[in-house]
């Protein structure tokens, strides 16, 4: 497979039982091939998108000194301002040439106690940042709730398996900006080589190419949304699950050529967490003779950690 299916998930929502089922069968073989899938009419609308755009570039053209207070390394790199450089692949020396925000799970008054999760960070310069950030958060969360039903149904699983634990799940949204380079940035990319972490990320299409997506026979695709699209990746924790039916794929970023290496890029992944209760051990259903379990039992709370102390977000 040498590019990126799409979909669409409106046929999955109709009432039409062939049209769900053949998103079903289409997404779920994209995942299990690739691990890559595009998806079209999801729930965000264009002019969610240019708000949110609008006041990310606003927010990292604030000076650093004001960008600095929003930054809590107290909180694992999981809400507020993460700086230049601070993060890493899993097994890379060089700190990726980005810089970020994230805005976290949004919990009831009555629920805050029934969860360990640090608070949002509210900017203080930017009056409508938060609130777009909010907004932009609860419609990817709800994009994701269906693709994952999806595919429980490829899964041969409960259809609603997966709702009740990524309700208030430590899901992220993470705008990203890729800085300027003029100086010569050696071994370091935008992103290094990785698989992501968690059940599914979804991205919107990012303002500037450089996405790659490592091939089952090690070549390296080009993976471009188009405007209307999500690109929706299968994460680590969702691949341990299935015992690997379902693929997480490793992904980069890759600098431009010297010219747009000059310019700013931006890109919105909203990476989807289950609760850490969550028991990531694999599915009885993806075991058989042929392919024995072959991950050890953990929670995602627990996975989670594993992996924020090798990214260098959180020290041991």
């Amino acid at each position: 497979m040498n590019q990126i299916p799409s979909v669409n998930l409106k046929d999955f929502l109709s009432d039409d039982k062939k049209n769900k089922e053949k998103f079903v069968q289409s997404i779920g073989t994209a995942f299990q091939e690739i691990g890559f899938c595009a998806v079209r009419g999801h729930f965000l609308d264009k002019d969610l998108v240019s708000r949110l755009y609008a006041q990310i570039k606003l927010f990292f053209d604030l000076p650093e000194e004001i960008k600095r207070k929003y930054e809590h390394p107290e909180y694992s790199g999981q809400r507020g301002y993460v700086s230049f450089g601070k993060e890493s692949a899993k097994g890379s020396k060089h700190g990726d040439l980005k810089e970020f925000w994230h805005f976290g799970q949004y919990i009831s008054d009555d629920d805050v106690s029934k969860y360990n999760y640090f608070p949002n960070i509210i900017v203080d310069e930017l009056p409508e940042f938060n609130k777009v950030g909010e907004e932009v958060y609860k419609t990817l969360e709800k994009t994701a709730k269906f693709v994952l039903r999806a595919l429980a149904l490829y899964l041969k699983i409960e259809e609603k398996y997966f709702d009740k634990y990524i309700e208030n799940g430590n899901s992220i949204l993470r705008p990203i900006h890729y800085p300027p380079i003029t100086d010569d940035p050696k071994e370091a990319v935008r992103a290094a080589a990785h698989g992501d972490i968690n059940l599914i990320t979804l991205l919107m299409g990012a303002h500037g190419k450089g996405l790659q997506v490592k091939s089952a026979d090690g070549k390296w695709i080009d993976a471009v949304a188009s405007e209307e699209e999500l690109m929706i990746n299968i994460g680590d924790m969702l691949s341990r699950h299935t015992n690997n039916v379902l693929k997480s794929t490793v992904h980069r970023v890759v600098n431009p050529d010297k010219e747009l290496l000059k310019k700013s890029r931006y890109s919105i992944p909203f990476f989807m967490h289950p609760v850490s209760e969550m028991k990531l051990n694999v599915l009885d259903s993806c075991i058989c003779d042929e392919f024995p379990k072959s991950f050890e039992d953990i929670t995602a709370g627990e996975f989670l950690e594993e992996r924020l102390i090798e990214l260098g977000l959180l020290k041991k």
